[in-house]
């Protein structure tokens, strides 16, 4: 038995923070353009039914499993008991589906969806707004993990609170084990960091893995511009595992030595009318299952 799966986001073909990017594709086109390309699992899209008794049998018509699903996070505004009420039917449709992580990022101050809004006026916390937010985010932790099994495993994310190798730090050394981490290869990559430092430093806490590829001459670009994060989505900063500037080498040599467990999942965010779906599917099934393989994950 594999202790890896490999998955993939429906954002190759439908964006969420910006539907117009592929809201033309259907929902079974996107199923079976995964399912084609060789995944098995699949993460939760704009696109999707929530219901699990409708979600479940239809990803499962395309042979796939849902491998995780994003919830968005308000807890810079709610208390922890608020944020863990307005969680009970995303944790419903995730237990139903087996899921055993749950990727959390919190949008309640963000600037990433805003497209009119430059990425260096995202909010950076004080060290006392820090520690209010890692005793929150722990409850919540320490809930979903003893009453439901479920790792809530934090996305950081460009424009959003926890961006830089430093945010990730931060909130890890603040919260308690029951936080988990979902390293995104291309975010720590966009926000100044390294993928490897990362894994080495919280590969005992990575509860999930998210592969994006970057382009850094498009990134450096949009960094000079302060261009806002879906401006550099736009201009094709990000693409998948194999085509860009990271180094997936050195990431899967570090994922190896501290024996990740999981899901491998893909996610891309690009113009579809640019970057065709399936071709660049069936690259990253290639690209990332190779990596997988050469060492041995």
């Amino acid at each position: 038995m594999s202790k890896v799966q490999y998955g993939i986001s429906p954002l190759t073909w439908t964006n969420d923070d910006m539907p117009e990017l592929g809201g033309e594709i259907a929902l079974e086109t996107c199923l079976s353009e995964m399912s084609e390309a060789g995944f098995t699992g699949t993460e939760l899209g704009t696109k999707y039914p929530r219901e699990p008794e409708v979600l479940i049998p239809l990803l499962e018509q395309y042979n796939l499993v849902l491998a995780s699903g994003w919830f968005s996070g308000n807890l810079m505004t709610l208390t922890a008991e608020e944020e863990i009420a307005a969680m009970q039917v995303h944790i419903k449709l995730l237990k139903a589906a087996g899921c055993k992580a749950m990727v959390y990022g919190e949008v309640s101050n963000s600037v990433h969806g805003d497209i009119n809004t430059p990425l260096s006026h995202r909010v950076i916390l004080t060290m006392d707004e820090w520690k209010v937010y890692a005793e929150k985010l722990t409850v919540v932790a320490d809930y979903l993990l003893n009453e439901h099994g479920i790792k809530l495993s934090f996305h950081h994310h460009v424009g959003t609170i926890c961006e830089t190798e430093d945010d990730i730090n931060l909130l890890m050394e603040l919260t308690g084990d029951s936080v988990h981490l979902t390293l995104d290869t291309g975010h720590i990559t966009y926000g100044g960091g390294n993928p490897v430092t990362m894994i080495k430093r919280w590969g005992h806490r990575i509860g999930h893995m998210h592969f994006k590829d970057l382009r850094l001459g498009v990134m450096k670009t949009a960094r000079d511009a302060d261009k806002s994060f879906l401006n550099a989505v736009l201009d094709g900063v990000f693409t998948v595992p194999g085509t860009g500037d990271v180094d997936y080498d050195d990431v899967f040599a570090a994922l190896k030595e501290r024996n990740y467990e999981g899901w491998l999942l893909v996610e891309a965010e690009q113009d579809p009318a640019k970057a065709n779906p399936l071709e660049f599917a069936k690259t990253a099934y290639t690209n990332i299952t190779g990596y997988a393989t050469k060492y041995g994950l």
